[in-house]
C-alpha cells in the first residue's frame, strides 16, 4: 500500500494508551483529595486504554516503517485523537458536560494555548484541575516526542515524526540518534517541572497549586487553579518571580538548557536567537514598565506597592506580562488591556512574536523574525549590487535559500490565516477588537486576548462554531501550520 495505515492506527493506539496512563495519574490525585471525581476519571482512563490496546492488538505485525507522509498524518491526527479522547474526564465527571466546551478546553490544553471557557475554576474537583494542567504538560514538549522515545522498543523509527512535530525552524539535535534527543529533551523538561514545583512550594504555594502551575509554566500553557490566575498571588512577589524565571526558560530553545547543563555556556552567549530573545524581553519590559509606572490607570490593589514599592511593583507586572505574552504562557497578574490604549496595542503585537525555536512556546518564533529582518535588510545591498551573491547568515553560518523561502512562506501564510481567522470571528458577531484578539491568541497559542476575550474574561461567550474554529486555529499554530495544512493539499494524497 502507498500509505501504511496499519502503522498509523498502531501509533494512534499507543497515544491513547499514553493518554489513559496520564488519566490514571489524575485519578490518583482525585482519590488522594477525595474530590468525588475519582471513579469518573478512572473510568475515562480505562475506556481510552482499552480502545488503545485494541487498536494496537488489531494492527500487530504491521510494517515497522514510518515514511514522511505517514509522519505528517500521525502528528496531526495524533493531536486530534488525544484531544478528542481527553474530553472524557470532563464529560464523565460533569465538570464540563457540553461536548463543544469540553473539546475547546481540551484542545486548548494540548496545544498549550490556555484559553478557557470555565467561569469558576476553583469549584472544580482537584483531579479534574490536575488533568487540565496535565494536558498542557503533555502537549508542551509533544506527545509525539514522548512516543519517539518509546517507538524503538517496538522496532519503529521515529525521525519522520520528530521532523513533523519539533517546534520551530531550528534543527539542532543533542545526539545523532533521534531517540536519545527525545530522551534528553524530556529529562530537561521533567527536571525543570520538578524544580519549579519545589520552589513554588517553598515560596508559599500549596503543593497542589505548585505542581499545577509548574505543569502549566514549563509547557507555556497558562491554565491556573485560581480564577484570578497568578493575580491571586499579587501579594507574593517571590512566587511571581519564580514563575517568571521558568517562563523565560520554557521560551528558550531547550538545546540551550542542555548546553548550560554540560558547561557549554559560551555556545549560549554566542547564539543569536537567544541574545535577541533576551534583548527583546528587556527592552519591551522597560517600555511597558515606564508606561505602567507613569500612566497606567490601575487600582492600587492590583499592585500592592506596600510590598516592595510602587516602582518594583510596576516593573514586576510589566515583566511578567511581557514574558507571559512573548512565551505564549498566558498567565496574568492584571488586565493589561486596561492599562493604556498604547499597551493594549503593544501586547497585541507581542502575540505575534513567540519564543525561541525549539522551545515549548507558540507564535511565529524569534528565529523566523530575525531571519526575515536580516533578509529584508540585505535586499538593499542586493538592489545596489544586482550580480552579487549575498547570503543570509545566522550564528555566522550561511542560511540556505530554501530555509529563507520557507520562513517567508510561513510568515505570509501565518498572517493570511490570522486575517481569515479574524474575519470568521467577525462574521460570527464579535466586535473588531475581540475578533483580531481571538484570532491572534488562538493561532499564536497565547491564551488571553482582547475585547470581550480579555485576560479577566474567557472564551465561554463564543458561539459553538467559534469555539471549534478557535480550536482549529490552535491546532494550526501548535503544529506550525504546514503539518496540518499539507493534509488538505491534493498533491499530498497522490501516489508517488
Amino acid at each position: 500500500m502507498w500509505l501504511n495505515f496499519r502503522i498509523i492506527l498502531h501509533i494512534m493506539g499507543l497515544l491513547l494508551l499514553c493518554n489513559g496512563s496520564f488519566m490514571l495519574l489524575a485519578g490518583g490525585v482525585s482519590g488522594f483529595y477525595k474530590d468525588g471525581a475519582t471513579l469518573d476519571i478512572l473510568l475515562a482512563a480505562i475506556v481510552i486504554m482499552l480502545i488503545g490496546v485494541m487498536a494496537m492488538f488489531y494492527t500487530r505485525g504491521h510494517r515497522k516503517e514510518v515514511k514522511r507522509k505517514e509522519g505528517y498524518i500521525i502528528v496531526t491526527f495524533g493531536w486530534l485523537v488525544m484531544s478528542l479522547s481527553g474530553v472524557l474526564p470532563y464529560i464523565f465527571s460533569g465538570a464540563i458536560p457540553d461536548v463543544t466546551n469540553a473539546f475547546f478546553e481540551t484542545i486548548s490544553g494540548y496545544t498549550t494555548t490556555g484559553a478557557s471557557i470555565l467561569n469558576d475554576i476553583e469549584s472544580l474537583p482537584k483531579g479534574i484541575l490536575f488533568w487540565r494542567s496535565l494536558t498542557h504538560w503533555i502537549g508542551g514538549m509533544g506527545i509525539i516526542v514522548l512516543a519517539i522515545a518509546i517507538l524503538p522498543l517496538l522496532g519503529i523509527g521515529g525521525m519522520q515524526l520528530f521532523a513533523a512535530e519539533a517546534p520551530g525552524p531550528g534543527g539542532d539535535k543533542l545526539h545523532p540518534r533521534i531517540t536519545d534527543t527525545a530522551k534528553r529533551l524530556w529529562l530537561i523538561y521533567v527536571g525543570y517541572t520538578l524544580a519549579e514545583t519545589v520552589l513554588l512550594k517553598l515560596a508559599g504555594m500549596s503543593i497542589f497549586d505548585a505542581a499545577n502551575h509548574a505543569l502549566s509554566t514549563l509547557s507555556t500553557g497558562g491554565f491556573s487553579t485560581k480564577n484570578a490566575s497568578i493575580a491571586h498571588w499579587n501579594n507574593s512577589p517571590l512566587i511571581q518571580y519564580i514563575i517568571m524565571v521558568f517562563m523565560f526558560l520554557a521560551g528558550t530553545n531547550f538545546v540551550m538548557s542542555y548546553f548550560a547543563f554540560t558547561g557549554k555556556v559560551q555556545r549560549i552567549l554566542k547564539d543569536e536567537e537567544f541574545r535577541v530573545y533576551a534583548i527583546f524581553i528587556m527592552v519591551f519590559t522597560i517600555v511597558a514598565g515606564l508606561i505602567v509606572y507613569y500612566q497606567a490607570n490601575v487600582p492600587v490593589s492590583d499592585y500592592h506597592p506596600q510590598v516592595l514599592g510602587q516602582g518594583e511593583s510596576a516593573f514586576r507586572h510589566a515583566l511578567f506580562q511581557v514574558l507571559a505574552i512573548i512565551t505564549t504562557t498566558g498567565f496574568v497578574t492584571a488586565d493589561f488591556t486596561n492599562w493604556t490604549p498604547f499597551l493594549t496595542v503593544f501586547f497585541f503585537g507581542l502575540m505575534f512574536l513567540g519564543g525561541c525555536a525549539g522551545s515549548t512556546s507558540g507564535g511565529i518564533k524569534v528565529m523566523r523574525h530575525l531571519l526575515i529582518i536580516k533578509n529584508g535588510l540585505l535586499e538593499f545591498k542586493r538592489t545596489l549590487h544586482a550580480n552579487a551573491i549575498i547570503p543570509v547568515r545566522f550564528n555566522k553560518k550561511v542560511v540556505s535559500e530554501h530555509i529563507v523561502y520557507n520562513i517567508i512562506g510561513f510568515f505570509v501564510l501565518y498572517m493570511l490565516l490570522f486575517i481569515i481567522g479574524a474575519l470568521v470571528l467577525g462574521f460570527l458577531g464579535l466586535d473588531f477588537e475581540s475578533a483580531i484578539g481571538g484570532a491572534a491568541s488562538s493561532l499564536g497559542n497565547v491564551g488571553p486576548a482582547l475585547g470581550d476575550l480579555n485576560p479577566v474574561v474567557n472564551f465561554s461567550a463564543l458561539p459553538a462554531f467559534g469555539k471549534w474554529w478557535c480550536g482549529f486555529l490552535m491546532l494550526l499554530g501548535r503544529l506550525e501550520l504546514f503539518t496540518v495544512l499539507i493534509l488538505v493539499v491534493p498533491y499530498f494524497w497522490k501516489r508517488i
